[in-house]
């Protein structure tokens, strides 16, 4: 924390302009240094010449602005460049800022990391942040600015301080024996416990749909060879992602192309073709999209309206989150079996495939109905609270009131780990590896 760092905030690559940031002691001079004038009002943006201190070569004509601590990103004084975006400008910049005294490249997450042990953000909210930054789909964006904004730490906060509340009602028992309270703490603690332990559990039994959002749910594409499923994939992919031929067997290992179904991530994936095979790789391909279609959040059976096929056995279990798509309906017009829960397309000429997109988004959307302002995002989270709600139930049962409290405050701990109130240190190399240099 006594390092001045500096970092590319902005992506790398040629681009109207770039920002380079620098927090820490010496920001300021190496902002003089550099621009050679003193240092600009806070937050007022100022037009500098950016040069080296050492020869006053040149290096961009730019912007500068100043972030006072501890009124700034990170709590200490910040410094941005916004300058050209040529990649030989933000070497030079970069490079004259490495010589500086007092000043190292920041490292990934940096930024991030000293905001949060500058008490500007809890952990929960600078996970939000990482999750900005990687957001691809409207609704990622939306999830992720809730929990930047503080939504998650909002809960687990007003948890754990009704747990310290409960906590110093059972230690002013053991402290204060002779005011002969063990009856009513006993029933405090229970009648107290009992609605934490429902609130908690349904906030487990989201069926993980944050972590679904930040990942992508997960769509298998299924069904006999050639029965047009890589046609399909590179029909709603809009490209060429997986090869097509009239010899069956082409496909062999998982392919998988990212969409966006109204805003909502989605990663579909075309399987080899459900046979009984001899050759051992083919084999080993039917394996893999039997594994995908059981792990798959929705599976989409295509069936070849030349030849239809049922539902393999297989995948019988799976109705429920299975669509069935009635394919290359312009050589074979689907017999009146078919039924209406079936979508009716043809990959080769794009008939039917807008019905079925939309079918697949509804089904998609269906997955995050319910789903509140905080929801879990990640598996530590998970861990934490189901690690609560164990000490909960212990406390709720037990015998000293001694035994009571040891639960109470491992169960707030257990919270605590969440937000990063407690074992700081343990959690931050897990929370901050994942960001980016420069954020």
């Amino acid at each position: 924390m006594s390092d001045t760092i500096y970092a590319l905030s902005s992506g790398r690559g040629k681009a109207g302009v770039a920002v380079v940031r620098l927090s820490g002691p010496a920001a300021v001079a190496a902002l003089q240094a550099v621009s050679g004038a003193a240092a600009s009002p806070h937050r007022l943006m100022t037009r500098v010449r950016l040069r080296d201190p050492d020869n006053e070569r040149v290096l961009d004509d730019g912007l500068a602005v100043l972030f006072r601590a501890p009124e700034s990103y990170t709590g200490e004084d910040v410094v941005e460049l916004h300058v050209h975006g040529g990649r030989a400008v933000i070497a030079a910049v970069l490079a004259v800022l490495s010589a500086r005294p007092g000043l190292r490249m920041a490292e990934p997450g940096e930024f991030t990391k000293r905001a949060f042990l500058n008490g500007k953000m809890d952990l929960t909210a600078a996970e939000g942040v990482i999750d900005l930054v990687e957001a691809d789909t409207e609704m990622q964006r939306r999830q992720a600015l809730r929990q930047a904004g503080g939504a998650l730490a909002r809960l687990y906060d007003g948890w754990r301080e009704r747990l310290v509340v409960l906590l110093a009602t059972v230690e002013a028992e053991i402290e204060f024996p002779d005011e002969d309270l063990e009856s009513a703490v006993t029933e405090t603690i229970r009648s107290q416990i009992s609605p934490l332990l429902s609130e908690m559990s349904q906030h487990l039994e989201d069926q993980h749909r944050g972590e679904r959002l930040r990942d992508g749910v997960s769509v298998a594409i299924v069904g006999v060879p050639n029965a047009g499923k890589s046609s399909l994939l590179n029909a709603l992919a809009r490209r060429d992602a997986a090869i097509v031929s009239a010899t069956e067997g082409t496909t062999r290992d998982v392919i998988e192309v990212h969409l966006d179904l109204g805003g909502y991530p989605v990663l579909v994936a075309d399987t080899a073709g459900l046979r009984d095979a001899a050759e051992a790789v083919e084999v080993e391909g039917v394996r893999r999209a039997l594994d995908r279609a059981g792990q798959a959040d929705l599976v989409l059976h295509v069936v070849d309206g030349t030849n239809p096929q049922p539902l393999p056995h297989a995948l019988a279990n799976r109705e429920k989150d299975v669509l069935t798509v009635w394919n290359k309906a312009d050589l074979a017009p689907p017999p009146d079996t078919v039924g209406p829960g079936a979508d009716v397309v043809s990959a080769a000429t794009g008939e039917g495939l807008e019905g079925l997109l939309g079918r697949v988004q509804a089904a998609v959307a269906d997955r995050f109905e319910g789903a509140g302002e905080a929801v879990l995002t990640r598996a530590r989270h998970r861990e934490a609270v189901t690690d609560c709600l164990a000490c909960l139930d212990r406390a709720g049962t037990a015998a000293l009131p001694e035994l009571a409290a040891e639960d109470l405050r491992l169960a707030a701990r257990a919270l605590g780990r969440v937000t990063g109130r407690v074992d700081v240190e343990e959690l931050l190399d897990v929370v901050f590896r994942e960001f980016c240099i420069g954020k």
